[in-house]
């Protein structure tokens, strides 16, 4: 491993746009399996590895889905967030907002008590073991349609103590944010942060990133490049002062390219960009991963990287203590190895 590349994998950052079941590695889903009694059409973590295989978003959700059913009990999702902190925690992740899919899950007969429940026993547990903080945001699976994301949202209220804000995910034709305009106004009327995916590349991109800055109203827009052939979208999210947070490895699986150069012209031009993950388990790159790819590139200088990392604590849904506690890590951390 280069200098740089150690440097930037123990750079203090936070991770917003991760997918907690988008990290279940091949060898936590054997595990899981035989805990829950499930036999599997692999036979070795090699083979399960073979079909993390995609190249678009339909292909890529299609493995994602399925993938979950070892998914069972509280103890199952506990360890899925344990040992993804774990590994953050390893490559510098000081804080994380991590998303979670409950209708994934509540479909096919757990209770949402088990889920929450088990994921905040992961984040408790991994916070004492590496001092690492995290929070949940609770995404609806905007496919399912608004009915099913309303329910969900009821059956959130009483753990609203644990649920820092939503979101909105998985497949974008036909479900446009608008479509869950009201679920969202009610989220936010009972205290949540917003949040909703303007996938790349999709059909109807810059409506939808009008959408959710006009319309919804959001705190953050999760990857949403496509804002880069809008100037007037462009100057709205400045206005609002909205991050967006990308994630160029994802981008490199689901639309062929890591979008580098709107990452940086869309950062020159003012907005707050932030670097993440996604599904690290399936595009095989974690936070700290992502940094040293952008690195790798020959296109993002080292200034650059420690400035995007900076804006991952300013874009985080933190309180002012809190971030300059963080950004005083990150500081530390350049001084020392300047």
């Amino acid at each position: 491993m280069t200098e740089l590349s150690e440097f930037l994998l123990q750079l203090p950052k936070a991770e917003l746009h991760l997918h907690l079941e988008g990290t279940l590695e091949p060898d936590l889903k054997f595990a899981l399996a035989r805990r829950n009694g499930i036999s599997l059409a692999q036979t070795t973590v090699e083979q399960v590895r073979e079909t993390y295989r995609f190249n678009d978003l339909t292909s890529f959700l299609s493995v994602y889905y399925p993938a979950m059913d070892v998914l069972r009990t509280a103890p199952d999702f506990a360890d899925l967030a344990y040992h993804y902190l774990r590994r953050a925690h390893l490559q510098g992740v000081r804080y994380v907002e991590m998303f979670f899919d409950p209708q994934a899950h509540t479909a096919r007969g757990v209770s949402f008590d088990d889920i929450i429940r088990g994921y905040r026993s992961g984040i408790l547990r991994a916070g004492r073991e590496f001092g690492i903080d995290a929070e949940l945001i609770l995404c609806f699976l905007r496919d399912l349609g608004a009915d099913y994301a309303m329910a969900t949202l009821s059956a959130a209220l009483p753990y609203k103590k644990w649920i820092i804000g939503v979101g909105l995910d998985s497949d974008e034709r036909g479900n446009p944010p608008n479509k869950f305009a009201e679920v969202f106004a009610r989220a936010r009327t009972e205290g949540f942060l917003l949040t909703m995916h303007c996938d790349v590349d999709q059909q109807d991109s810059l409506e939808h990133i009008r959408q959710v800055i006009e319309d919804i109203g959001v705190d953050r827009i999760d990857h949403g490049t496509n804002i880069i052939e809008s100037p007037e979208l462009v100057t709205a999210a400045k206005q609002r002062g909205l991050a967006l947070t990308c994630c160029p490895v994802s981008n490199s699986f689901v639309t062929g390219e890591p979008k580098i150069a709107e990452l940086l012209h869309l950062h020159a031009a003012g907005l707050t960009m932030t670097v993440n993950s996604d599904d690290p388990a399936y595009f095989g790159a974690y936070a700290g991963d992502n940094y040293i790819r952008l690195a790798e590139s020959g296109q993002v200088d080292r200034d650059t990287l420690i400035n995007l990392a900076r804006n991952s604590f300013h874009a985080a849904w933190l309180t002012p203590g809190r971030r300059e506690r963080y950004l005083a890590e990150l500081d530390d951390h350049v001084a020392t190895n300047s």
